[in-house]
């Protein structure tokens, strides 16, 4: 898949940093510094728009935005080659100063952290990509440099199989890798779904916007990420008043895409948002996995494309994603964690299958029915519901067990 965001901007401008000694990085350490970095930045940002390649290489060649600024008028000196058309561009950039002003007193007022390219607190996954923006807006109380972080992506139309899997793979995950940080971008659909089932279970979750954090979109998703702001966080590379146009969801998914170890495509249809994430993490270099699906399901087809096309690793469990990914686990706690922590949760007639598994092993629904006296359609929901608080799974066959 074609993606722009995938290659540099400007290629011959690449190749000329490349051959650069690139400067020591000009880390901000005070609050001072920091404020100084990040209204550079924002004047650069403010000036050069989507050029995201060039401003990272830009940053990379002198240190900082504040030495980027110090020699806006003669960048020939050390980039010779560089297009009159960017010298023009960095020659007006103060025209941006009063723009930038404004920015930094609304971060400062919202209690918005800015993290510039060479700050400690920038997640350092999204530092490697060509891409990476050289400032980021975030609100919340996560480290984006968590020891494990996932991004999980999907269609807006996510069906019952899609809810089904988000909930019963992030109730495993969270019992599994309790400190694991999970990515999405609060959008319709998969997204909205992971991020509900991270609060439920306890995961720190952030939210990548398309556009600036003076807005919620959609707006329907305003009290999931106000419990995002103290559970993980919202992030975004855009100033204030960015519209949420469609070109920068696809800018947006280069985030989700770098920020993290590895991308999970739970559904899709044969093209999306969540096909472009997957093909801009391969290009990163980061692990993707994909749920499969029923053949001829047009919301699995994307997935199953990708498994297929050996562009994601097929993945049925939060255990194999472990195993995958080497992560330091003790699975040994899986089944004990699942009981004491969601078992109490029950209802009286959960309770009731719950302990049958327990003493039998699996069982079909025939059999429960036959035993509980339960009508086979109310068993039939009852099943489904512990289904999607993860305490059962579906075997071959039709039996029931408990995970």
């Amino acid at each position: 898949m074609d993606n722009p965001f995938n290659k540099p901007v400007d290629t011959a401008f690449d190749a000329i940093i490349k051959d650069l000694n690139t400067v020591d990085p000009i880390i901000p350490e005070t609050v001072a510094d920091r404020e100084a970095e990040t209204l550079a930045c924002l004047k650069i940002v403010l000036t050069l728009r989507s050029r995201y390649a060039v401003m990272r290489q830009l940053i990379m060649a002198y240190g900082s935005g504040r030495e980027v600024l110090r020699h806006k008028d003669n960048l020939r000196e050390r980039i010779p080659e560089i297009s009159d058309r960017l010298v023009e561009l960095m020659h007006n950039v103060e025209e941006s100063a009063p723009r930038a002003d404004v920015e930094l007193e609304y971060i400062k007022s919202k209690k918005i952290f800015a993290y510039t390219y060479y700050d400690v607190r920038y997640p350092s996954r999204l530092r490697e990509c060509t891409d990476a923006p050289i400032i980021l807006f975030f609100l919340g109380n996560a480290d984006l440099n968590a020891s494990r972080v996932l991004s999980i992506v999907g269609t807006r139309h996510i069906t019952e199989y899609g809810r089904l899997m988000c909930d019963r793979f992030i109730a495993e995950l969270a019992n599994l890798v309790p400190d694991l940080l999970v990515i999405s971008g609060l959008a319709y659909g998969v997204d909205v779904q992971s991020h509900r089932a991270c609060l439920l279970n306890g995961l720190q979750t952030v939210g990548v916007f398309a556009h600036g954090l003076d807005r919620v979109y959609p707006s329907v998703h305003r009290k999931v990420a106000s419990q995002m702001t103290s559970q993980g966080g919202l992030l975004t590379d855009f100033v204030t008043g960015t519209r949420p146009d469609r070109y920068n969801f696809v800018a947006r998914n280069r985030i989700v895409a770098g920020i993290s170890d590895g991308v999970l495509v739970v559904e899709s249809a044969p093209k999306g948002g969540s096909l472009i994430t997957a093909d801009l993490a391969n290009g990163y270099d980061r692990e993707v996995f994909a749920f499969p699906g029923r053949v001829g399901d047009l919301y699995s087809q994307g997935c199953n494309e990708l498994i297929r096309d050996n562009q994601a690793i097929c993945l049925t469990s939060a255990e194999e994603l472990v195993r995958q990914m080497n992560w330091n686990v003790d699975l040994s706690i899986k089944n004990q964690t699942i009981q004491r922590e969601l078992f109490p949760g029950l209802s009286e007639d959960e309770r009731c299958i719950v302990t049958m598994l327990q003493e039998a092993g699996p069982l079909n629904a025939d059999s429960m029915t036959v035993s509980l006296d339960i009508p086979v359609n109310k068993l039939q929901t009852i099943l489904f519901n512990l289904e999607i608080k993860g305490v059962v799974s579906v075997r071959p066959g039709g039996l029931y067990s408990l995970l």
